[in-house]
């Protein structure tokens, strides 16, 4: 009679093993985004493993993801993280160390993919864009965006130092390649906010990725800062948004495993189908973000090469965001930019 209830246990444990095989969690930011990667990515998974995919859309909270480490409940499997958060997450021991030999060869990624902690799955950009119903002159420069004379009326930028300083800074003519040599000065940082201060009676902020095209299509302003995805998400449903790519700030945003999961091995079984050159082609196809698996630019049309960040004539004016001078300073600029914004 004693043992009834030991295998009854065991009979369950076994249940809830199985379940747990079937059901992996994948974080992503949602939006055009999610989407995408519910085509490219979890249908094929699905298809190929038979697990379940459940997919959860977040802000890039760190903090939810140190809860579930620090009390070892964890219950994300793969996260789709920030570039910053990659390390920082990395030194504070949140995430599993990332096994590539499951994952790809190495040499397959552009070198900025790859990370001890994560893998790097898009190249996405922040560009100037424009209404082309609206606006008959296109601008063509950060100097043109700060012009109010040449283009009168309302600007959008994203509420915070980063990026905007970067923007700043081009505008009152630093070269792409100068940015963070000047930012990383005192005097540069000032510079950037003086720049920001004459624009300032004519900017009006935005905090998440989907206003800036609402923003264009309603006319608020004439022009602003966006992500290139969600201007291509509004170009595919007929709207007339345009992108200047020049002095656009592009990053990655990777793919990471929270330390703890029971789930790590289909986690790695996940990753490893989304960094594959087909998955990473068909991604792109829905959304205009750049793969890391360069071997995927050779499934791709000139026209969907033409809208990525990662194309030849777009990235040649490009500034790459530079993590390690935001993870050294980007505490002390966020504070003066939320001082300097609430004046």
């Amino acid at each position: 009679m004693k043992l009834k209830p030991i295998v009854a246990a065991v009979a369950v444990v076994a249940s809830f093993s199985s379940f747990a095989e079937t059901q992996l969690t994948v974080v992503n930011f949602g939006g055009a985004n999610g989407n995408a990667q519910k085509k490219a990515y979890f249908e094929p998974y699905e298809k190929s493993s038979g697990n379940k995919v459940v997919g959860v859309e977040y802000n890039g909270e760190q903090a939810k993801i140190k809860a579930m480490v620090e009390a070892k409940k964890v219950s994300w499997d793969v996260v789709e993280v920030e570039s910053p958060d990659v390390t920082r997450g990395c030194d504070e021991g949140l995430f599993e160390k990332l096994d590539y030999s499951k994952i790809g060869n190495k040499a397959d990624f552009a070198p900025a993919a790859i990370h001890e902690c994560g893998i790097g799955t898009f190249v996405w950009s922040t560009v100037m864009a424009y209404n082309a119903d609206k606006l008959k002159t296109a601008p063509t420069t950060w100097a043109d965006f700060w012009d109010i004379k040449k283009f009168p009326g309302k600007r959008a930028m994203r509420k915070g130092a980063r990026y905007n300083v970067e923007f700043a800074l081009m505008a009152d003519g630093v070269a792409v390649q100068d940015v963070y040599k000047v930012l990383m000065t005192k005097e540069g940082a000032e510079r950037a906010f003086k720049k920001l201060t004459e624009l300032k009676p004519n900017i009006q902020w935005w905090e998440a990725g989907a206003q800036p095209p609402q923003f264009l299509v309603a006319g608020d302003v004439v022009m602003t800062t966006a992500y290139n995805g969600r201007i291509d998400a509004a170009q595919r449903e007929g709207k007339n948004l345009q992108i200047t790519w020049t002095g656009g700030i592009y990053d990655l945003d990777f793919w990471v495993i929270p330390k703890g999961t029971p789930n790590k091995d289909a986690a790695l079984k996940y990753i490893s189908l989304a960094s594959s050159a087909d998955a990473q082609a068909e991604y792109a196809k829905n959304i205009s973000y750049g793969p890391t698996n360069t071997k995927a630019l050779a499934k791709l049309d000139a026209k969907v090469l033409g809208k990525l960040p990662t194309s030849a004539a777009n990235a040649k004016t490009a500034l790459q965001f530079n993590v390690t001078f935001w993870a050294d300073q980007g505490e002390a600029l966020e504070k003066r930019f939320a001082a300097w914004a609430a004046q």
